[in-house]
């Protein structure tokens, strides 16, 4: 086996192509929450393990993260996670699409589902309402640049109000960026999110 056979084990356990390592000596608040996602998710996800080498840039990306995806908003937690697989799967993202696809299935119940996301959103059995949410991420993370009022207003037709399509909007503009970061690192999943919820 040659070093890039993705059989050796260095190959198996490496995060991203980029020989960055975590730091050893984290601070205590980004410690326990690497603890925290260990206790409730099994693991620690590699995209945390990625941005360890920097400690400030790791709290930058959880808080963010965190205010997206977990914070009280009009969007369900399921919603949000569908949003992000939508948008992995038009960027191809395989880190993404991977991790966040195993939320879609773990909450939604419905491996169907997630699998639709992850391969063509259009071919999920959708309410209107999410159809049109769907639709405007995609568009953000194709031409955001072509979106006028009428895609808004679709929106609001849709049952959205205006702080939902601003949840809508920020939560597919931070998976463009984490999508680009995971594709330019060759960012690696926990190999158990492949099984999670099947």
């Amino acid at each position: 086996m040659t070093p890039s056979d993705p059989e050796t084990p260095a190959a198996a356990e490496r995060v991203t192509a980029l020989a960055l390592d975590p730091t050893p000596d984290l601070p205590d608040d980004l410690a326990a929450h690497l603890a925290t996602c260990r206790e409730k998710l099994g693991l620690v996800p590699n995209v945390l393990t990625a941005y360890a080498f920097d400690a400030e840039k790791l709290r930058a990306f959880s808080a963010f993260y965190n205010q997206l995806m977990l914070a009280p908003s009009g969007l369900s937690k399921l919603e949000r996670e569908m949003i992000a697989v939508v948008v992995s799967a038009e960027n191809r993202c395989f880190y993404c699409v991977t991790a966040h696809g195993a939320a879609v299935r773990k909450l939604s119940g419905d491996a169907a589902l997630g699998d639709a996301l992850a391969t063509n959103w259009r071919a999920a059995r959708l309410s209107p309402r999410l159809r049109a949410m769907l639709g405007f991420a995609v568009a953000i993370t194709r031409a955001s640049h072509e979106i006028g009022e009428e895609d808004r207003a679709a929106l609001r037709d849709a049952g959205f109000r205006d702080r939902d399509i601003w949840d809508i909007a920020a939560v597919a503009a931070f998976f463009n960026m984490s999508n680009r970061m995971a594709s330019a690192t060759d960012m690696r999943p926990n190999a158990e999110y492949h099984a999670m919820a099947r």
